[in-house]
């Protein structure tokens, strides 16, 4: 089912598959900015990734002596949510876990996910709630997928990102092999980079201490700028094809609460690079913004 929000600025589509975003179109310049969900190149749009963020080392991990095999990103962007409210220009979905996923999940849960406009952005809140009798460990993601180019007559070239960078921190990169996460140091000069295809030969680039991205032409000045302050990391990706030498017409603006596992993990989920933990009880909330230009 596909539930519609909208405002002055912005109509959103937002499928209760995932609670995934589907789509996003500026009423005033009628641009649609997110990816298709063509499965030529990718078939998802804008996946909420739980419990975990990336690939798991073997698709596995180890928990109180026992192993669990999990997939690349978890389950949640494949659960059914309910609307547990929604006015024009919100909505709340909503799902709890229910013993559904104890063979691959040993955790109770119930995950908010809360959408809302304000002007030309779409705000996006997640709550987690630990429904358990001990602490659980977890990782969450965002994946949308933005549309480059925007414009028949633009080319991937003509977009850049643009890094606000956290304040008084220094931006580690990161690179994946084998999907795995190796650390490469500190990123110097981070302020800008200019889309092309080659950038996502060895699959995403992964940042900490990033605040802000934004994808825009530098032609029409369209874009859209992902602001995540706090977010622990950030990943950007477009599906590359190695016999055409091509990214995908899309790229992904990705702030993640987790990463994929580190090349020498020792596999205990509690001992997981990135990893999130959460007291009995206990909420987990976070929140970033999507502004459309």
């Amino acid at each position: 089912m596909i539930t519609v929000i909208e405002n002055e600025w912005l109509k959103v589509e937002i499928a209760s598959s995932g609670a995934e975003v589907r789509k996003v179109q500026h009423k005033e310049t009628e641009l649609d900015y997110m990816w298709t969900g063509d499965k030529a190149y990718w078939g998802r749009v804008s996946p909420v990734l739980f419990p975990i963020v990336g690939r798991l080392k073997n698709d596995e991990y180890e928990l109180n002596g026992k192993t669990y095999a999990l997939n690349q990103h978890g389950f949640l962007r494949d659960v059914n949510f309910d609307i547990k409210e929604k006015t024009d220009n919100a909505v709340t979905f909503a799902t709890q876990s229910d013993g559904r996923f104890l063979d691959v999940f040993p955790y109770e849960f119930s995950a908010i996910i809360h959408y809302s406009l304000q002007g030309d952005s779409l705000l996006v809140r997640w709550e987690i709630v630990n429904d358990n009798k001990e602490v659980m460990n977890f990782s969450i993601g965002a994946h949308p997928a933005f549309r480059v180019p925007l414009l028949d007559n633009e080319s991937v070239e003509d977009y850049i990102l643009y890094f606000t960078p956290a304040e008084n921190k220094d931006v580690m990169e990161y690179e994946l092999k084998d999907s795995l996460i190796h650390e490469k140091g500190t990123a110097n000069d981070i302020a800008s980079i200019q889309l092309k295809d080659s950038l996502f030969v060895n699959d995403a680039l992964v940042y900490s201490h990033i605040d802000a991205i934004k994808v825009e032409s530098n032609k029409s000045n369209h874009g859209v700028e992902v602001k995540f302050k706090n977010f622990p990391f950030v990943g950007i990706w477009s599906n590359y094809s190695q016999s055409e030498g091509t990214m995908a017409p899309f790229v992904c603006i990705e702030p993640w609460y987790g990463i994929a596992d580190t090349y020498n993990t020792t596999g205990r989920l509690n001992e997981k690079f990135g990893i999130n933990k959460l007291e009995a009880g206990e909420t987990f909330q976070a929140e970033y913004e999507m502004k459309f230009t």
